[in-house]
C-alpha cells in the first residue's frame, strides 16, 4: 500500500505511508491468542517486493507502518435476508480490549502503528498497490 489515512470529522487521527492498512475485525469468540496470531502472521507477512520484484519481503524491512482501524462490519452476515446481521461481532468493551491489545502487539513487534478511533464515525482512504489484499482470519488457524 502506498499510503493511508483515517480522518474523524475534519482531524485526520491515523496516516501512514507505505505500509499495511489492516480493517480488524473482533468477533464474539476472539482472545488474546487469537490477537497474538494475527499480530505475528501481520507482522511477518512476505507481501513486499524485493529488488527481483517478488513478494518476499516483510513491512519491517521496507520500513513501513501499520494503520489499523476497527471495523465490526467484517462481521456482517448477509447469508439471509437483505439486511446484515453483526450478531458474531464482539460486544464494544471485549471488543475494544482486544483491538488496544492487537495495536500493542504490533508496536512490540517493533512497527510503527498509527490507529482510527473506535467506535468513531471514520473515512479511511487508501491507496493500494497491486492491488494486494489479503484476508487473515485467526479462526481458520488453528
Amino acid at each position: 500500500m502506498s499510503r493511508a489515512q483515517v480522518t474523524v470529522g475534519d482531524e485526520i487521527v491515523g496516516k501512514i505511508e507505505r505500509g499495511l492498512l489492516v480493517l480488524l475485525g473482533v468477533s464474539g469468540t476472539d482472545t488474546e491468542g487469537d490477537a497474538d496470531y494475527l499480530a505475528d502472521k501481520i507482522a511477518g507477512l512476505r507481501i513486499f517486493e524485493d529488488q527481483d520484484g517478488k513478494m518476499n519481503r516483510a513491512v519491517a524491512e521496507i520500513v513501513g507502518a501499520v494503520l489499523v482501524v476497527s471495523q465490526f462490519t467484517l462481521y456482517g452476515d448477509v447469508r439471509r435476508g437483505k439486511r446484515p446481521s453483526f450478531d458474531t461481532a464482539a460486544r464494544p468493551e471485549p471488543a475494544r480490549q482486544l483491538y488496544e491489545y492487537f495495536v500493542e502487539r504490533i508496536r512490540a513487534a517493533g512497527l510503527r502503528c498509527e490507529t482510527g478511533r473506535f467506535q468513531e464515525m471514520m473515512q479511511v482512504e487508501l491507496v493500494n498497490d497491486g492491488p494486494v489484499t489479503i484476508l487473515i482470519d485467526s479462526g481458520k488457524a488453528f
